[in-house]
């Protein structure tokens, strides 16, 4: 078991990580979820987004701790999401019904608040015709098993509920990666211009794809490739301050500083997340392990 951190400490490494991007985080609603959420054991992740109309907020991504058995019941008793009867509330016990889960992690920005709870069995992955059989999952999952089937994406390693835009993200998983033409085509068939060279190679090197989907329309809204960073193709395309951040969050782990970035793409056009690794737990470790480097 990795060494527990407390929440001042964690909140000390989100304003050093957040400075990198000018922001100041919102003290209340940070401590509101490290305190619902502590002790932290696992793993802890920052991420930014870059691009006009994506950036101006710090994510942290943070592993639930196992005597947190349903993390959103806990999020609703602490009051960090709002009471719905829309399908989006019943969606993790459904899945807890049907999947054996292997941990929970939960999404929140320092200054908009609580927002995901990422679902992860790695170790048990879902085809789309079984995700699909959720009661309460949207019907553009299983819409869209035609265009997934294509191009090979079946093997769901982890599902993220958005419980403010309320979407689902099926994290499709490839430890070999993919070639250069299945993310042209895979962008090609949602009706979007094609990537450029560069960024089709750069992609191929994707260890989970996720499309975003909702329960109002079939229509996947957008598309993102993960990979271990990509820098040279990274700093040409960001903002000065996304570069800093990426190469520069602090970390608790021996040896190099471990980054992603992800490209996603969405009718409105082409934009980068970037993330990197504060912590790392047990079950991360062996997943980012088999990645093609």
């Amino acid at each position: 078991m990795t060494e527990s951190v407390d929440v001042e400490t964690v909140y000390t490494a989100i304003e050093e990580a957040a400075a990198l991007l000018g922001l100041t985080p919102s003290p209340d609603t940070v401590r509101a979820v490290l305190k619902a959420f502590e002790p932290f054991e696992g793993g802890i992740i920052f991420s930014a987004s870059a691009g006009e109309g994506h950036a101006g907020d710090l994510d942290l991504t943070v592993q639930v701790p196992e005597a947190i058995a349903d993390p959103y019941a806990h999020a609703l008793a602490c009051g960090l999401v709002p009471r719905t009867d829309h399908p989006v509330s019943t969606l993790l016990a459904d899945l807890r019904e049907r999947c054996r889960v292997d941990e929970y992690l939960i999404d929140f920005a320092v200054i908009g608040g609580f927002n995901k709870i990422y679902v992860h069995f790695p170790h048990d992955p879902q085809s789309v015709e079984a995700l699909a059989a959720v009661p309460s999952m949207p019907r553009a999952l299983a819409d869209n098993a035609g265009l997934f089937a294509r191009h090979g994406l079946d093997r769901v390693a982890m599902l993220a509920i958005d419980y403010t835009d309320r979407t689902v993200n099926p994290y499709f998983t490839f430890p070999a990666g993919l070639s250069a033409d299945t993310v042209t085509g895979i962008v090609r068939d949602l009706g979007l211009p094609d990537p450029d060279e560069e960024l089709a190679r750069s992609a191929r090197k994707t260890f989970r794809a996720y499309p975003t989907l909702g329960w109002d329309s079939s229509r996947i809204e957008r598309i993102g490739f993960a990979r271990a960073l990509d820098l040279p193709v990274v700093r040409s395309r960001v903002e000065p301050e996304i570069v800093r951040f990426v190469t520069g969050t602090p970390y608790t782990y021996d040896g190099e500083r471990f980054s992603i970035s992800i490209v996603k793409w969405s009718p409105e056009g082409q934009w980068f997340n970037v993330g990197s690794y504060y912590r790392f737990g047990p079950l991360q470790r062996e997943v980012l392990g088999r990645i093609q480097r």
